[in-house]
């Protein structure tokens, strides 16, 4: 089992959080906390509404599990109103967005 490494990186605007390695059952609570707290600092009004990009070129890996913590942190983003995007999606989690119908709320 390949871990999940993530790297936070911020702008005045954007929010970035880079994915590495899989993300999967094992790892989807690991990466919520952090996606929920970068939502929460996003929302800060010192920030004045900065977007949520989460960049997965780097993804070797994503199940059922990881796309639903896509979908809830997405769901929380729009509670929010804080822009939130999918950005670097490999060929393979592109289709599986496609064939899930997600690509049109994600990306």
């Amino acid at each position: 089992m390949r871990a999940l490494h993530l790297i936070i990186s911020r702008t005045s605007a954007t929010l970035t959080v880079s994915l590495a390695g899989e993300l999967d059952i094992a790892t989807t609570e690991l990466l919520r906390g952090h996606l929920l707290e970068l939502l929460q600092e996003a929302g800060h009004p010192h920030r004045r509404q900065a977007g949520l990009v989460i960049e997965v070129s780097r993804l070797s890996f994503i199940d059922a599990a990881g796309l639903g913590i896509l979908v809830s942190v997405q769901n929380q983003a729009l509670r929010r109103r804080i822009p939130l995007r999918i950005a670097g999606a490999p060929p393979s989690m592109r289709r599986l967005l496609r064939i899930t119908g997600l690509d049109a709320h994600l990306t």
